[in-house]
């Protein structure tokens, strides 16, 4: 890319460093890097910057999971073991977002017990609270508060969940909100809220003809779990919006800071540029683009065409097949880059005033403390 068009440079460790910057948010499409990334970050922020960090990531790859000490699914921050913070004096904890036990929790926080046996025991919740769309960027919505309402970490850094989209991870409550305030949630409501008879006799006889239709589409049964379910949850529904709210305002905050995780492929680019216009119409605080797994010839002097040419021409004396193997390769990688520069350069003509790092393209996937070391080295070179 030329120098001219190129992003200002993005000073992680600033970041890191920074008081008063308690989170760090990496969010993209999926699998671009972010969990890594988010990993290596938290570590880094502990190791050099003497932070005490919790990171919470979304379903990470096993051996990255196991280099953290999380050998199984736990919604509990655990402090990660074997790590070079005698020097900095910080911590580094870790925890997997456990999608159903954060909304339990949830249900236990802001209801009574028996209450709750009732929402769980309801076969709506349980569907609902394992696979619902949008409830896992709740639920990891959920679990940001509630680290940063505990006040024991000087820095959160969040790995959004792998979404089709960046945007479910700003959209999830609204769009869970909406599902709880829906016309025909409400309508199934309103008996309840009046007392008497079961909630699905006075739905039917409230509803009539409207209520045999809506049998017929979902049937009666599900009709009466959903009921059943809405009526139990009642009392939680503003405690739903409020802490969307309150997560929301937090996002908003200078304590804040979003890095896009992206790779220098067009779909990721492009899902990187929405997610970044999102944020700067909703004012949150973007901080910089990684981008991740990018190629980088070691010879710069030599390009493609030359590269070829020269090839092509040892190619026809003979007795060089393993020099023109490696011109083509070289060739190929150079081709590769200057397409990558070309997609990068179209999310710095949207931005040019985001901030912006290029990590090299690793030669096996990060699996350990020190590959985690290394690609957060990476990151911290302006």
């Amino acid at each position: 890319m030329p120098s001219e068009d190129a992003a200002p440079p993005l000073d992680v460790d600033q970041i890191l460093a920074d008081p008063g910057v308690r989170i760090v948010v990496c969010c993209g499409a999926g699998g671009v890097g972010k969990t890594t990334t988010a990993a290596a970050l938290a570590l880094r922020a502990a190791e050099r910057h003497g932070r005490r960090t919790v990171v919470l990531t979304i379903d990470p790859a096993r051996r990255l999971a196991q280099s953290l000490g999380l050998t199984e699914l736990d919604n509990t921050p655990r402090r990660v073991k074997g790590i070079d913070i005698e020097a900095s004096g910080g911590e580094l904890h870790a925890m997997m977002l456990d999608m159903k036990r954060t909304f339990d929790d949830v249900v236990l926080q802001h209801t009574d017990p028996a209450k709750a046996a009732e929402i769980f025991a309801n076969p709506f919740y349980q569907a609902m609270s394992s696979t619902f769309a949008g409830t896992q960027e709740y639920m990891a919505m959920e679990k940001l508060g509630q680290l940063h309402a505990r006040g024991e970490w000087d820095l959160i850094v969040v790995d959004t969940p792998p979404s089709r989209s960046a945007l479910d991870f700003l959209d999830a409550p609204a769009r869970l909100s909406r599902f709880l305030d829906g016309r025909m949630l409400r309508l199934l409501l309103a008996p309840a809220r009046s007392g008497g008879r079961s909630m699905f006799s006075l739905v039917t006889a409230s509803f009539g003809m409207f209520s045999k239709v809506v049998q017929k589409v979902i049937g009666a049964q599900l009709l009466t779990d959903l009921s059943g379910f809405v009526a139990a949850l009642d009392s939680m529904f503003g405690g739903f919006r409020q802490r969307a709210e309150q997560t929301y305002r937090i996002l908003q905050a200078r304590e804040t800071a979003f890095l896009l995780v992206a790779t220098p492929e067009s779909d990721a680019v492009r899902e990187a540029a929405y997610f970044a216009g999102r944020l700067r119409q909703e004012r949150m605080p973007l901080a910089g683009l990684v981008l991740n797994r990018v190629h980088r010839p070691a010879v710069t002097s030599l390009d493609a065409a030359e590269s070829l040419a020269a090839a092509e021409r040892l190619a026809a004396l003979g007795g060089h097949e393993g020099t023109v193997d490696v011109l083509r390769a070289h060739a190929a990688l150079a081709q590769l880059a200057v397409r990558e520069q070309d997609v990068a350069a179209r999310f710095t003509a949207e931005f040019p005033a985001v901030p912006a790092v290029s990590v090299t393209a690793q030669p096996a996937d990060v699996h350990d403390v020190d590959g985690l070391r290394t690609i957060g080295e990476a990151i911290s070179q302006p």
